[in-house]
């Protein structure tokens, strides 16, 4: 059996990210405070509370014109947005994770429709079948050896869902077909659902 130990082991860095998976994409939309929009997918996302319904996510490294523009944008408006990342949309989000200067309209760059929120000023990926309006509730600087890694919070505040996730009344996800990640740069799509386990 393979044994890693150390913090700064490459063998550690090389395999971390395929011992905790499927890890949910959080599809990011933020509004600077000039206005222009920004989208990212984010794999260190997840829900964290039920009530109140709090997501959280990790924002870590830079881009070479500076902090990631997510991290900034939600610092300095409060407010954001998740949307579903699918496998119907899996090229926009995959083109969303190039970095772009923060006067670049994300959702024109990769050519995606956006959409007014209800309760937040980011706007929503229109083709997305599941929105999570969402304010700050507070950014915790975690220890980084890339720079900037930050741990943001939010509080949910409103849900958009499309009639076509539901079947009897309840989201299914055979439907919605989510995408995860794994390590190793690969993707997951969601599978089977299995049922009798807690």
């Amino acid at each position: 059996m393979l044994l890693v130990t150390g913090q700064d082991d490459e063998e550690i860095n090389k395999h971390w990210m395929s011992c905790v998976v499927p890890r949910p994409i959080g599809w990011i939309s933020t509004l600077g405070k000039d206005g222009v929009p920004n989208l990212a997918p984010y794999s260190f996302f997840n829900a964290l509370s039920e009530k109140p319904p709090i997501v959280m996510f990790g924002s870590n490294g830079r881009h070479a014109h500076g902090a990631k523009d997510t991290a900034r944008n939600i610092l300095e408006t409060g407010e954001f947005v998740v949307n579903m990342a699918t496998y119907d949309l899996r090229v926009e989000v995959k083109a969303s994770s190039e970095p772009a200067r923060p006067e670049v309209n994300e959702f024109d760059r990769v050519g995606l429709e956006s959409e007014a929120s209800s309760l937040v000023l980011p706007p929503r990926v229109k083709a997305a079948p599941i929105h999570i309006e969402c304010v700050l509730l507070k950014a915790v600087e975690l220890p980084s050896e890339i720079e900037e890694n930050l741990l943001i919070i939010g509080r949910v505040i409103g849900l958009h869902i499309n009639d076509n996730c539901f079947t009897e009344g309840r989201i299914d996800l055979s439907k919605v077909r989510p995408l995860a990640r794994h390590g190793y740069g690969q993707f997951a799509m969601f599978g089977e659902t299995v049922k009798g386990v807690a």
